[in-house]
C-alpha cells in the first residue's frame, strides 16, 4: 500500500528536519541571534505578534536548510531568511485590513476587551516620557521606506558592518552607505522639525 503524495511530502519534510537537527552546530550558529532576528522582522513588519511569527518560519527555514548552510557568519545568513520571510509576509498582508484591540469595553458586560498589559516600572513620569520618546522613533522609523529603515536598524540596531548588511540586503555595499546616509539625513530632518 502506498502513502497518499501528502503524507509522503509530509514524511521527507520530517526526514529533512530530523536531518537538519542532528547536524552538528544549528544551536551554537542560530539560536544565539534570535534576538536579533526578533528585532529586524519587528521593525520591517511593525507588528510584534507578526514578528514572533516570521522569526519561528525563519527558524524553522534555518533548521530545514541548515545542511546547506557553508560556515561563514550565522548571523547574517539568520537575518537573510528572516528578511526574506518578513518582506513575503508583508506581501502577503498587502489588502488587508488589521483590527487593533485597545482598552474598549463591552458594553453589555462591561469587560475589558483589550490585551494592553499595565506598565511595570516604578516611576510612571518616566514610563511617559519613555513611551513618548519611543512612540516618536518608532513613528520616525516607520516613515522611512522600508529598504532604508532595514539598513538603518541592521547598523544601528543589529551593529551588522556594512559588508554584513550588504549580505543579509543583497545589494552592494555602496548602495548600503547611501542608504544609511539618506535615512540618517530624513531622520535628522524629522528632528529639526519637531516631529522625532
Amino acid at each position: 500500500m502506498s502513502l497518499p503524495i501528502g503524507r509522503a511530502g509530509a514524511r521527507r519534510a520530517g526526514d529533512a528536519l530530523d536531518a537538519a537537527a542532528a547536524a552538528p552546530g544549528f544551536e551554537q550558529i542560530v539560536l544565539p541571534h534570535l534576538d536579533a532576528a526578533y528585532n529586524l522582522a519587528r521593525w520591517l513588519v511593525r507588528d510584534p505578534a507578526a514578528a514572533e511569527d516570521i522569526v519561528q518560519d525563519a527558524c524553522l527555514r534555518a533548521l530545514q536548510y541548515f545542511a546547506s548552510f557553508r560556515g561563514g557568519d550565522g548571523r547574517a545568513w539568520l537575518l537573510q531568511i528572516v528578511r526574506n520571510a518578513s518582506y513575503a509576509a508583508l506581501r502577503r498582508a498587502r489588502g488587508t485590513v488589521e483590527v487593533a484591540l485597545g482598552e474598549d469595553t463591552d458594553d453589555a458586560t462591561g469587560a475589558v476587551l483589550g490585551m494592553n498589559v499595565p506598565d511595570g516600572a516604578p516611576d510612571p513620569e518616566a514610563a511617559f516620557v519613555l513611551r513618548q520618546d519611543l512612540a516618536r522613533l518608532d513613528a520616525a522609523l516607520a516613515a522611512l521606506p522600508v529598504e532604508l529603515r532595514e539598513c538603518l536598524v541592521l547598523c544601528e540596531l543589529e551593529q551588522l558592518s556594512y559588508k554584513e548588511i550588504a549580505r543579509v540586503t543583497a545589494v552592494p555595499i555602496g548602495t548600503v552607505m547611501s542608504r544609511l546616509w539618506r535615512a540618517r539625513q530624513r531622520l535628522m530632518r524629522l528632528k529639526a522639525v519637531g516631529g522625532c
